[in-house]
């Protein structure tokens, strides 16, 4: 699954890609992946402001989710874009993206922007990896991948369970302190080829990458 970005010399200056959340845990996790994607293409030159954290009830409630999306997009002044991620929990994804998508560019038709819904969790990416993370963060050794990572209704209790099992001071995962951490550590290719959604993550990064 290797990428090459195929793209015409974007202007001078950095790339920008702000973004839109619903969990705390992205807060610190999503810039970290950001960062890992430029650098696998050789960009160093990315700018990946703090995401804005705004509940889901609030995304998808009438105006929510273009509010949001439009205050975020004054951070992109140059090549970049907007992207917005949210777990997919128990809507389709096929469904609620295509939705969404519609709704934000009618709020920014100026601006490239990208939605992303992580089936059913930020956390299932984890799992799709899990043999690239056996032994970190406390989990356990050896760590296998459950069969259908993304099909997990829990994937935070996932890792728990197994987090127990590998630390003896009995603690669970905790996103606000192992997110970033795993997003740092995680196996991107392995992630792709198990987690679909997470393959959508990378191509639409690339793309927004690639903006002028």
């Amino acid at each position: 699954m290797t990428d090459l970005i195929t793209a015409s010399p974007r202007v001078a200056g950095p790339i920008t890609i702000a973004s839109v959340v619903e969990g705390d845990g992205e807060v610190s996790a999503l810039p970290v992946l950001l960062r890992r994607i430029a650098h696998a293409f050789s960009i160093w030159d990315v700018r990946t402001p703090p995401p804005r954290r705004i509940p889901r009830s609030r995304l998808v409630a009438p105006g929510g989710v273009e509010a949001a999306v439009l205050q975020a997009s004054y951070q992109v002044t140059g090549a970049g874009g907007v992207l917005l991620l949210i777990d997919s929990d128990d809507d389709c994804p096929a469904a609620l993206g295509p939705a969404l998508l519609k709704r934000v560019r009618q709020a920014r038709r100026d601006r490239e922007i990208s939605v992303v819904l992580a089936h059913r969790e930020f956390e299932a990416w984890f799992l799709a990896a899990a043999e690239s993370l056996s032994g970190c963060r406390g989990l356990a050794v050896p760590l296998a991948p459950p069969a259908n990572p993304e099909g997990i209704r829990d994937a935070k209790g996932w890792l728990s369970v197994r987090q127990d099992l590998g630390k003896t001071d009995g603690t669970r995962y905790k996103e606000t302190v192992d997110q970033a951490a795993l997003a740092a550590l995680f196996d991107m290719e392995q992630a792709r080829k198990a987690a679909p959604s997470f393959d959508k993550f990378w191509r639409e990064v690339k793309r927004l990458l690639s903006t002028e």
